[in-house]
């Protein structure tokens, strides 16, 4: 995973998020659960697309050469 696509993503992520909670009115326990929930989806996106998480849920720490 180029880290250009990576960073371009989270950018991406991140003015999405910011534009949904800024413009589109919401109870404040909503706004948080949203904003939890992207950022999980994220976490794992990353552990996935490094390598760290593997489809069958398993955890692999790369080999540190």
């Amino acid at each position: 995973m180029p880290l250009l696509n990576v960073v371009l993503t989270l950018v991406v992520v991140g003015v999405i998020l910011w534009l949904i909670n800024a413009y589109i009115p919401m109870q404040a326990t909503i706004k948080k659960i949203l904003n939890i929930v992207v950022v999980i989806v994220v976490i794992l996106w990353l552990l996935y697309g490094f390598g760290i998480l593997h489809d069958s849920g398993s955890v692999h720490m790369p080999m540190v050469k």
